[in-house]
């Protein structure tokens, strides 16, 4: 392969230049330093002989450089000098020397493999370094035995107006399983025959983001990926870059991941578009400053971690590098923004299939497997959270306790704050009784510390951390923190951090129910906790969760038992007021019209933000679990606004129970919302059952569609309950599927409360159109004011129930100049003397509309 013409320059050149690098490492040395330097020099033998000590012994630095460039050759004596330093522990000035060569010179030819060499010890080199992963308690499995297959969905395989349609009506927009083929789809080409250059894979906290990076990157270094498209591919932990100390460069960063750090990375640089970054837990980065206007353009530039890591997400780095970015799904267009034309994936937890395949995994035992699992599906909401991976860890994890204990988790949990409380309840409970108060009381350190880092955006914390709060060396400390040495400038760094960020969020939720002292700096307190800007709220978006959580009366009577403390109902009370002061501040606009949907990107991703707001208020609610509670609080939030979101089954299932505790008033509104993708695509029926189907099992198959039940079933048997106060429900430009008109109509026969009804821009078909009637219809139906599409040309209410007030109002839309209404069919329809003769009216102020019935004078 040529090499760059940084390479090709003469070699009188490169020995002045080496001779320059070494003056400067040496002069800036102290007389001591220079001193052990000599002495450890004496040592590095070149083919078996070294400069004589004569020759060493009272040498300056010039003179030093001068016998080691006649002895060992400019660019080799290089190499000597930055070894020899390192061995006499002087290691900053030998980075120094190593960075300054790397910028000047490039990689010494002498130990430069080629690029095709290099690229196979790589590869080996990832394999060892990969091929186990380390579980939440520290134990090491190997990546290929533990990783159970995730549902991914690329983006477009869900489009928020996708119809709210059962799942065999979307069988295109299914997520998929991440196998070889999965993974490869993510660097795909679209429509345009174009790949991606970015691709964004997001996702819940715990769903499994990174072991599917780590997965990746183990999968193409054993030859299964992007096959002929990457030669070289770099794991890059944002966080942890985001909190190291100092500065670092791209190539530094690189040569970091290498064996024996001999890469080429000149090279490598030079053939950006072969090379692949994964930047795991990219949302971690802060939002841009002032002072960071000037973008990281150039891979050695030493710089802070989060300029080199904007500088590659933003393409002003390497921009023709391919990129992976995992991200929490928290406001994903702020993160969006800074990325360069993503190919956008979410990761989707487990399918009900590889739950099972996870528990038979974790459980060695086939019997013991078999047990947890069937103790856990009998519980259908725990059952339902275990699609986040990390959820069924701690699940699997606290029955391996709990069925020697006889104890039974499945009857208990019920959200994901039970599941977590559960687990340290656990632990505290295996604890003898006499270390009880011991370790009660570290755990409240350990939450104070959780706090701290969350608050001041940090995840790793130093010995003196634990030291501070008499933590190092205690049961807490190892069961809840893993411990991580990194090699520092003159020794071995020790860092501690959570076994998983979920726990650090957790724990620092539950600091505010253990730590809740009046006196406390408002700061730290609960209110600003829920009173940051956006940009806070999304970072602590999943301990809020917690924290509401926690709330529920019975966690907070379980809190006191195993903590040992008394909890204050003062912040229950503050989270109360809270909620409800949100109505006030996002009070909105009178009438039901919908705005239209910003046509630029821009104005989308503003206010993104504030459209999966209510969402994420709603899974708070939803986590304390407390009916009572979410019905005070949504009485300062009369209208529970969702635009543009793609429901998934958990956001249905939270929204179900919102509704069904709402109090009376409520309003729900649903505007170009879709349904996420939530099962894996089927396997193709075998020969034989396609043709049973064909010949003979068609028709029943077709019954049985048609009965299915909607995705969204739940919500509207939701409405039916008698202390359900929803009054008014607008679905607007949602492409209602017939299966979604049948279950609506079903609920506006039974809905206690339901007076408004707003069904615009859906595109209905005849047969839901018709059933929705029959609902409207129904002498119970309550609904009283119902807003349709003014594009409605033929409505055929044919064999519908309608009874005096129902005709009466249907001719007043009739004869408003806004309707398009040209067929209105009444066949079969029992009609009142006062109803006929209203009708009438109506075709005498509109003669070109049709009404058809038998004692009517218009006929088709």
């Amino acid at each position: 392969m040529d090499q760059p013409e940084d390479f090709q320059s003469g070699a009188e050149f490169r020995a002045a230049t080496a001779r320059e690098l070494l003056q400067r490492a040496l002069e800036n040395l102290s007389q001591e330093h220079l001193k052990r330097f000599r002495h450890k020099l004496r040592d590095a033998p070149q083919d078996g002989r070294s400069i004589p000590w004569g020759r060493l012994q009272g040498a300056d630095a010039l003179n030093l450089v001068e016998e080691l460039i006649q002895f060992y050759g400019p660019e080799p004596a290089l190499d000597v000098t930055r070894k020899t330093l390192k061995r006499a522990d002087i290691r900053d000035v030998a980075e120094q020397l190593k960075e300054d060569r790397l910028k000047r010179l490039g990689p010494s030819s002498s130990s430069l493999l080629s690029v095709s060499e290099y690229k196979k010890k790589y590869r080996e080199h990832v394999l060892q370094q990969h091929a186990k992963v380390k579980e939440r308690n520290a134990r090491s499995v190997k990546i290929n035995k533990r990783f159970t297959k995730l549902l991914i969905a690329r983006e477009g395989a869900a489009s928020v107006d996708g119809a709210l349609g059962p799942a065999d009506e979307r069988e295109a927009q299914r997520a998929r399983r991440s196998d070889t083929h999965t993974f490869n789809r993510l660097f795909g080409r679209d429509g345009e025959g174009q790949r991606p250059l970015t691709v964004l894979l997001q996702g819940p906290a715990g769903i499994g983001k990174t072991m599917a990076a780590k997965k990746i990157l183990y999968d193409w270094a054993a030859g299964k990926l992007y096959h002929g498209q990457v030669d070289f591919a770099f794991f890059l932990p944002c966080r942890e870059l985001l909190e190291r100390p100092g500065t670092c460069s791209l190539a530094g960063l690189i040569l970091d991941q290498c064996p024996g750090r001999s890469a080429p990375v000149q090279l490598l640089l030079a053939r950006a578009e072969r090379l692949l970054f994964i930047l795991d837990g990219a949302d971690e980065l802060p939002p841009p400053a002032p002072a960071d206007a000037a973008p990281c353009t150039d891979p050695f530039e030493e710089a802070e971690g989060a300029r080199v890591l904007s500088g590659l997400m933003g393409k002003t780095l390497l921009p023709g590098a391919r990129l992976l970015v995992t991200a929490r799904a928290t406001a994903p267009g702020r993160l969006q923004s800074r990325l360069c034309s993503p190919q956008c994936a979410e990761v989707c937890g487990f399918s009900d299939k590889d739950k099972k395949k996870y528990f038979h995994k974790f459980f060695r035992e086939e019997w013991l497997a078999e047990q947890a699992y069937r103790s856990v599906k009998e519980n259908e909401t725990l059952f339902a959270l275990c699609f986040v991976p990390f959820v069924c860890w701690i699940v699997c994890t606290v029955l391996r306790q709990q069925l020697d204990l006889g104890q039974d988790l499945s009857r208990t949990s019920k959200t994901t704050t039970s599941v977590y409380l559960f687990f340290v309840a656990s632990f505290l409970s295996s604890a003898p009784a006499a270390d009880g108060p011991q370790v009660q009381g570290e755990l409240r350190k350990l939450c104070r510390l959780a706090r701290e880092g969350l608050l001041g955006h940090r995840a790793q914390f130093a010995e003196k951390d634990l030291e501070r709060l008499q933590l190092r060396g205690s049961k807490i400390q190892r069961l809840f923190l893993s411990k991580k040495e990194l090699p520092g400038v003159l020794e071995t760094e020790v860092t501690y951090q959570f076994m998983d960020q979920s726990f650090q969020e957790f724990f620092a939720a539950l600091s505010y129910l253990l730590d809740d002292k009046g006196d406390r700096a408002p700061a730290d307190s609960v209110g600003a906790l829920l009173r940051g800007n956006a940009e806070l709220r999304g970072h602590l978006a999943l301990t809020t969760r917690f924290l509401f959580g926690l709330l529920n009366t019975e966690r907070m009577r379980d809190v006191e038992r195993h903590f040992g403390c008394v909890v204050s109902e003062r912040v229950k009370q503050d989270v109360l007021r809270w909620v409800q002061d949100q109505g006030h501040q996002r009070a909105a606009p009178e009438g039901t019209q919908e705005r239209e949907a910003p046509e630029g990107r821009e104005e989308l991703e503003e206010d993104e933000g504030e459209l999966n707001y209510v969402l994420e208020l709603l899974y708070c609610l939803y986590e304390t679990q407390e009916g009572a509670f979410v019905s005070q609080a949504l009485r300062g939030l009369p209208e529970l606004a969702l635009e543009r979101v793609c429901l998934s089954r958990m956001d249905v299932v939270v929204l179900t129970y919102c509704i069904r505790c709402c109090p009376e008033g409520q309003a729900l509104r649903l505007v170009s919302c879709g349904l996420a993708p939530a099962h894996e695509k089927k396997k193709k029926k075998n020969l034989m059952k396609r043709l049973h189907g064909s010949l003979g099992g068609s028709s029943s198959q077709a019954t049985m569609k048609k009965t299915q039940a909607s995705p969204l079933r739940s919500l509207f048997e939701a409405m039916t309950d008698q202390h359900c106060g929803l009054s008014s429900l607008t679905l607007c430009r949602c492409k209602l599927s017939d299966s979604v008109c049948r279950d609506l109509s079903e609920a506006l026969r039974a809905a206690p409360a339901l007076t408004e009804l707003g069904l615009l821009q859906n595109g209905l078909s005849e047969a839901g159109l018709r059933v929705l009637s029959e609902g409207l219809a129904w002498p119970q139906c309550r609904v009283r004011k119902l807003s349709q599409s003014s594009a409605l040309t033929a409505l055929d209410l044919s064999d519908c129930q309608l009874p005096e007030p129902v005709v009466t109002y249907l001719c007043r839309v009739l004869q408003q100049s806004g309707c398009r209404l040209q067929t209105l069919s009444l066949t079969s329809v029992k009609l009142s003397a006062q109803s006929l003769q209203e009708l009438r009216e109506v075709k005498k102020a509109k003669p070109g509309l049709v009404i058809t019935h038998p004692l009517l004078e218009s006929h088709p």
